[in-house]
C-alpha cells in the first residue's frame, strides 16, 4: 500500500514538475498600416508596416543573399523574396518584437487597362525555417 501511493505520489509530481513550453516557435506577424491604397504606377512607392515578434530572435541574416520575407502580389503565382537584417545582436535567441517598414518599389500595371487592383499577402520566416501567420494588405488600386 505504502509502495502504490509512493508510485502514484512520485508520478504525481514529474508530471507536475513537467515544463510547459506555450511560445510559439515560428514569428507572428500583424499588418499595422500601408501608405497608401491609390498609386500611379511606377511613381509611389508603397510602404507598408507591420508588428512583428519573435521568441527564438532568430528573424534576418547578416547574409544579403538570404531572404526572409515574402510578398506576393494577388496579380502574380510567385512571391517576391526580401532579405530582412538581423533583428538580435550577434544572433542571441531573445524574446524580440517591434514594427517593421517594409518599402516596396513602386507597383505597375501588368495588363492594357488603365487601372488594377491588387492586394500584398506578407510573411517572413525565421532562421529555423519557421513562417509566421500570413498578412494581407487591404486593396490596392493601380493607375497609369
Amino acid at each position: 500500500m505504502k509502495f502504490a501511493l509512493f508510485s502514484f505520489t512520485l508520478i504525481l509530481l514529474l508530471l507536475g514538475c513537467k515544463k510547459k513550453n506555450d511560445q510559439p516557435i515560428e514569428p507572428k506577424i500583424e499588418f499595422k498600416s500601408i501608405s497608401a491604397t491609390a498609386v500611379q504606377q511606377f511613381n509611389n512607392a508603397v510602404v507598408v508596416k507591420f508588428d512583428y515578434e519573435d521568441f527564438q530572435g532568430d528573424i534576418g541574416n547578416k547574409n544579403p543573399d538570404i531572404f526572409q520575407l515574402s510578398v506576393k502580389d494577388s496579380r502574380l503565382s510567385n512571391a517576391d523574396w526580401y532579405h530582412i537584417p538581423p533583428m538580435t545582436p550577434d544572433d542571441k535567441t531573445l524574446h524580440i518584437k517591434g514594427t517593421y517598414t517594409l518599402e516596396l518599389r513602386p507597383l505597375f500595371l501588368l495588363g492594357n487597362g488603365a487601372a488594377e487592383s491588387t492586394t500584398l499577402t506578407i510573411q517572413i520566416k525565421d532562421a529555423a525555417g519557421n513562417l509566421s501567420n500570413a498578412i494581407t494588405t487591404p486593396a490596392i488600386t493601380i493607375t497609369q
